[in-house]
């Protein structure tokens, strides 16, 4: 086995699964504080990357997407939430998939009427298009190891949001025990629009991250979808440290299985998602449920 081809897939599959910690972190919240079974959080990852190609051909430069990616994810996340989700919390999960489903094809029509259908690429930024020597034959990708410290910020920074702040406190307990936040006074409405406000800015700025790498193209947003759902369940709905390690475990062994075994690579992650519910059913890091 190659070392430095190891060393390579290995980065690539921390980098990937700190992309994928950004959705499902998201997720794994809107979910666990409201109960909302969100399809359309995909298509806000392809949001920031349509919004990322956008600003990078009219400007020049992927930088300004970024915070326009955090802050038009957090206009949209309180929009749709005051506009549309706040009606759903009660009713039937059956409810909520199809009004989900329903975003997710106008976003679609809308993308095909603004941009059309055709891929897209965006250029990495000048200051980071060169490899930093790793190992003495070894050189990897400044711009992916940019993502990869960019990443490991947002995780530091919502760990110690989530856990050394008032808000915090109080999105903890509405995903660990949601029946808890009115008999503590807290009001609700608020804690639910800051979610999926925070959720919805972080899988767009995930959207623009990625659109130097994988290209900027229709649907780009399901594949990743159906991964994070994969995430929440391995490391248990509602936990963010669950979703920062099993976004990771599977960022690699989705990556090693299809470099070193790409006959099975489709299934790794499933195999490993059936093994971890019939082993801990709440998934990983589910304290207490």
């Amino acid at each position: 086995m190659d070392l430095s081809g190891l060393l390579a897939q290995i980065l690539n599959g921390l980098q990937y699964g700190l992309l994928l910690f950004l959705i499902s972190s998201g997720l794994t919240l809107i979910f666990g504080v409201m109960g909302v079974i969100n399809l359309a959080h995909g298509s806000m990852f392809m949001i920031g990357a349509y919004l990322a190609f956008v600003i990078a051909g009219l400007t020049g430069s992927l930088w300004l997407a970024l915070p326009a990616a955090i802050l038009g994810g957090i206009a949209v996340g309180a929009a749709l939430e005051a506009g549309l989700f706040r009606r759903f919390y009660r009713r039937e999960h059956l409810d909520q998939v199809l009004l989900t489903f329903a975003l997710i094809l106008l976003f679609e029509e809308a993308r095909s009427a603004l941009l059309g259908n055709d891929f897209h690429a965006v250029p990495v930024p000048k200051i980071l298009d060169f490899s930093v020597p790793v190992t003495a034959d070894f050189a990897y990708s400044a711009y992916r190891l940019a993502v990869l410290g960019v990443c490991l910020v947002v995780a530091a920074l919502m760990f110690l949001g989530i856990e050394r702040t008032r808000v915090g406190s109080a999105i903890r307990a509405a995903a660990e025990k949601p029946e808890m936040v009115d008999l503590l006074g807290l009001d609700a409405r608020r804690i639910h629009m800051l979610v999926f406000a925070a959720g919805t800015a972080l899988a767009m700025l995930a959207g623009a991250l990625a659109a130097p790498l994988h290209s900027v193209y229709p649907n780009m947003g399901d594949g990743f979808l159906i991964i994070c759902f994969v995430v929440v369940v391995v490391g248990g709905v509602g936990s963010i440290a669950g979703a920062f390690w099993a976004a990771l475990l599977i960022g690699l062994v989705d990556t090693l299985g299809k470099a070193y075994m790409p006959g099975v690579s489709g299934l790794a992650v499933y195999v490993l998602m059936a093994a971890v519910l019939l082993w801990r059913p709440s998934g990983l890091f589910a304290a207490g449920r």
